[in-house]
């Protein structure tokens, strides 16, 4: 009896996180597609965290962790006894915000197709290898501003070209509003955004994850 809780012990200790991880899943009769969704993290992550291919930031641990009913502390000491060494989580950051600041300038293809260029960072970030959660989270917001924008800028067009005609139709002292203006207006906003968002990405987003 000792013995055998003696091996479960050094079992556990010589086990990887990836190893845990997918054990852990097993128990619970997950698939992978059934963790990835319930952990909000991709199945490519989950498939790339399995392999021992990456390891996790701490904010998907976490979530992991809570999909697969482990304690986050115990899974969390076996990613800080991964074998990975600090070269290569800064390679890893660095190819993140490089790959974020690509995304940030692909959305300045507003200025040629307006209305439908965020199609283009969406399916960037859907197709980009190294998904973790910062990078998921930043690029969806980023998407999703450039969908707000597209929104607000009929919006306001519409608003404009209503209080236009109203002016015209009822009122003898026209004070029309120029379209130029408005069309200025909502482009430099939104560079504005775009700026603010690039300006913003650094290795310290992955430091807090």
């Amino acid at each position: 009896m000792t013995g055998n809780l003696f091996n479960n012990y050094l079992y556990c200790r010589k086990m990887n996180l990836h190893q845990k991880i997918f054990e852990a899943r097993s128990k619970q009769g997950l698939t992978q597609e059934e963790l990835a969704t319930a952990a909000h993290v991709t199945v490519r992550t989950i498939q790339r965290i399995e392999s021992g291919e990456s390891v996790p930031r701490k904010y998907t641990l976490k979530l992991i962790a809570a999909a697969v009913n482990i304690p986050f502390e115990e899974l969390n000491s076996l990613a800080n006894t991964t074998d990975q060494t600090p070269m290569q989580n800064t390679v890893n950051r660095e190819k993140e915000v490089d790959f974020l600041r690509l995304l940030c300038l692909s959305c300045f293809s507003y200025l040629l197709i307006p209305y439908l260029h965020f199609l283009i960072p969406y399916f960037l970030l859907k197709n980009h290898k190294e998904q973790n959660a910062v990078t998921l989270r930043f690029g969806r917001k980023l998407v999703k501003n450039q969908i707000y924008w597209v929104i607000s800028t009929t919006v306001i067009f519409l608003v404009v070209l209503g209080y236009n005609f109203v002016q015209a139709a009822y009122f003898k002292n026209l004070h029309p509003v120029g379209y130029v203006a408005v069309f200025f207006f909502t482009y430099f906003l939104n560079l504005g955004i775009i700026a603010k968002s690039f300006f913003g990405i650094n290795e310290d987003l992955f430091n807090a994850a």
